[in-house]
């Protein structure tokens, strides 16, 4: 799903080359249909099963954008010369990223490239959002990511984010905090890569973000479009990448290259 930042998160749905604004479509009945046919979203071949939420296993084995140091940052290998596409790494791991802390299914250090703020927030389901470094590629931001995460969590409970907004957390007291306890190692990381390189953001605006849900529900079912090909219910909400249904909900962002069917029933 495509997103953009508005008093209300608002969704479209992409389905080939059509765009179906979703947030116009709360409380009302829908029917998705899987039609049996995935194509990789790199290279467009049948594949007849997904890797790495919409890949092919060629693509898969192949692109650095499916490689593990996209989960784990700190393992970026560029600059050792072993990338899998040179080219693909210099474009999205060589440039400014930005570590941040967000509010989902409570408090989490994350990182993202600095021109998928605020994008990356919204598909993890935050509802607070405030950037506390700026650095100039993705194995710097991996390696401060790594100090915070073991006072933090790095990883978002879905279950718990699609039950409801967690408890609003005081941001800039949590950098605070932070930023003494990891005060020695965040200096040893500037005498490595230099002051220029990993930039604190001392006074970024916190960014409040809302999401178009009517209803959240209390026990959390999860849909799979392989086993159970067609998802129906009315549409009671969406959070991050999830359409909420009151019969259940589902990842959109698993199902890239699936090739569905959205219709009113």
């Amino acid at each position: 799903m495509q997103t953009a930042l508005a008093e209300t998160v608002a969704y479209q749905m992409v389905l080939g080359d059509n765009r179906v604004a979703l947030n116009a479509h709360l409380g009302q009945a829908l029917e998705l249909r899987f039609l049996g046919t995935v194509n990789c979203i790199h290279c467009d071949r049948v594949t007849s099963k997904s890797f790495n939420q919409g890949y092919c296993y060629p693509c898969f084995r192949r692109l650095a954008q499916c490689d593990n140091c996209i989960v784990s940052p700190e393992k970026c290998h560029f600059h050792l010369g072993s990338c899998r596409e040179p080219d693909w790494g210099e474009t999205h791991c060589m440039t400014d990223h930005v570590v941040y802390l967000a509010n989902t299914s409570g408090l989490k250090v994350g990182i993202t490239r600095h021109s998928q703020v605020p994008t990356r927030w919204m598909d993890q389901g935050a509802t607070q959002a405030r950037p506390i470094f700026r650095v100039s590629n993705r194995l710097q931001s991996g390696l401060v990511e790594t100090l915070f995460k073991t006072h933090i969590a790095d990883k978002t409970n879905w279950q718990a984010m699609l039950k409801g907004p967690s408890p609003a957390a005081d941001l800039e007291a949590e950098r605070r905090r932070l930023m003494d306890e990891c005060a020695d190692d965040i200096t040893a990381l500037q005498r490595r890569f230099g002051l220029q390189a990993i930039s604190v953001l001392a006074e970024q605006p916190e960014t409040t973000i809302h999401y178009p849900v009517l209803k959240y529900p209390a026990r959390v079912k999860s849909f799979n479009l392989d086993k159970t090909p067609v998802v129906a219910g009315t549409l009671l909400g969406i959070k991050g990448q999830y359409l909420i249904f009151d019969t259940g909900v589902i990842n959109l962002r698993k199902y890239g290259g699936y090739q569905a069917v959205l219709s009113l029933i």
